[in-house]
């Protein structure tokens, strides 16, 4: 079970599953000592030794902020093909995360075949809810254009919803509503620019039940509809009301410092971790692993990064974990929710940057 394409999406129960990552968490613990000294060095100044860990919650973690602080890289400088950049303002250091070509091209099919769980094989229409320059420097972007760029494999006919300032391009969306109304599109944009820059101009114009056959995967920014008092439920029912009430909604949950492992929320509105990563919920003072139930930052694992030191990640941002291998949508693994960010500390969300 070494190959994990040979892998069900969310197919491994607990006992296998941990078997699996944690053989491939410990190797890469092993890769980056050897290929990244400021990693090498946190591993000894913590005292841990690397490569050992006999379960999920022992592997040595990197508090997310560090790649903000260092630029972390397992790679020679030659051999750099992209660098991902998170989302901020221009006032916040922002993450750098080198990519190699195996890295980029391995986050890429982890992508594909974990939300083609969701899409299906069949590649639908695609609208997305931002401007067409957003991924025209292929050297590196930010995290809203890496996105993109992850969910256009998903699609065809790719069409751009708004024009650069963020108003919504018109012309562009009713040439699309008019070519695909009656078949099965997808949209894919930030959660905020999604309500505030399509769904609330559409609704305002009365283009409204024009795409009833949609699947929507939309991510980030969640603080800023917080603010305004917009749940997912409320964000839910809105998109439903203005695009059609069969419209198939996933939120899911990622960042650029693991592009390619995202959570994506079931039909239960739970968000799931696949098969090839997972997440522990830690105690914010102690870092003590937290039980079902119990709220705590959010620790995320992958199997995906060699190029960086990125396979166990500590974040900013609070969750619970819900259950594991018995969510009612019949998906194994964990799955959890994520409550916000920890207080004090920079709002990072995708969306944000605009």
């Amino acid at each position: 079970m070494s190959d994990w394409k040979s892998l069900e999406v969310f197919g491994l129960a607990k006992e296998d599953k941990q078997a699996w990552l944690l053989d491939e968490l410990n190797r890469l613990t092993l890769h980056h000592q050897a290929s990244c000294q400021p990693y090498a060095n946190l591993l000894a100044g913590q005292g841990q030794q690397a490569g050992v860990a006999e379960s999920l919650d022992a592997v040595p973690l990197v508090a997310a902020r560090l790649f903000k602080m260092l630029r972390l890289s397992s790679t020679q400088p030659e051999d750099v093909f992209k660098t991902l950049t998170s989302s901020g303002t221009t006032s916040q250091v922002k993450s750098q995360i080198v990519l190699d070509r195996d890295t980029a091209a391995l986050q890429s099919k982890v992508l594909v075949s974990l939300l083609s769980s969701f899409t299906g094989k069949a590649r639908r229409p695609m609208l997305i809810i931002d401007h067409d320059g957003l991924t025209s420097n292929r050297e590196g972007f930010s995290a809203r254009g890496a996105g993109v760029q992850g969910l256009s494999f998903f699609g065809r006919d790719h069409t751009y919803a708004l024009n650069a300032d963020m108003t919504p391009n018109w012309q562009a969306i009713d040439d699309f509503i008019a070519k695909y109304s009656s078949e099965p599109v997808l949209i894919f944009g930030f959660t905020f620019m999604v309500w505030q820059h399509f769904i609330q101009p559409l609704k305002a114009s009365g283009r409204i039940d024009q795409l009833s056959q949609a699947l929507m995967f939309h991510s980030g920014g969640w603080k800023k509809l917080q603010d305004r008092a917009v749940s997912n439920d409320t964000f839910k029912t809105t998109v439903r009301q203005v695009l059609g009430k069969d419209v198939a909604i996933h939120n899911f949950y990622g960042m650029v410092e693991q592009i390619g492992s995202v959570f994506v929320e079931c039909e239960q509105g739970h968000l799931h971790a696949p098969s090839y990563a997972d997440v522990i919920i830690r105690d914010q003072e102690t870092l003590e692993v937290k039980k079902i139930g119990k709220s705590g930052l959010i620790q995320v694992l992958s199997f995906i990064p060699k190029s960086y030191p990125g396979h166990s990640i500590l974040t900013e941002d609070l969750g619970r974990l819900l259950g594991e291998d018995d969510c009612p949508c019949g998906r194994k693994g964990r799955y959890f929710e994520v409550l916000g960010r920890l207080p004090k500390t920079e709002v990072r969300g995708c969306s944000d940057v605009f």
